[in-house]
């Protein structure tokens, strides 16, 4: 499944700071940053039960905001871009 997490980290400490780098090491580790705070990630039910038990680890729940969005199934289902970035093809060839 396609798993989008967004994440807004409080940095207006020393240690809200560590939190947010902590929390994109995570999210780097598991998918593709698309924004400064979205990762896009094609995992399992087992790596997304892993990747949010990893990331409610690092967040501080009464300063910081994580959502996860699961899209289950990919069929009819279409990310428009616009712009410079351009995304993995998690189903294509590994070489180009």
């Amino acid at each position: 499944m396609l798993v989008l997490v967004c994440y807004d980290v409080s940095t207006e400490t020393k240690s809200g700071r560590r939190r947010l780098r902590r929390v994109a090491r995570v999210c780097e580790s598991t998918g593709q940053r698309v924004q400064k705070s979205v990762f896009e990630c094609q995992l399992d039910v087992a790596k997304f039960e892993t990747l949010e038990r990893e990331l409610l680890a690092e967040i501080d729940p009464t300063m910081d905001c994580l959502r996860l969005y699961r899209i289950p199934g990919t069929r009819g289902f279409e990310v428009i871009e616009h712009g410079t970035f351009k995304a993995i093809d998690f189903d294509g060839p590994l070489v180009l």
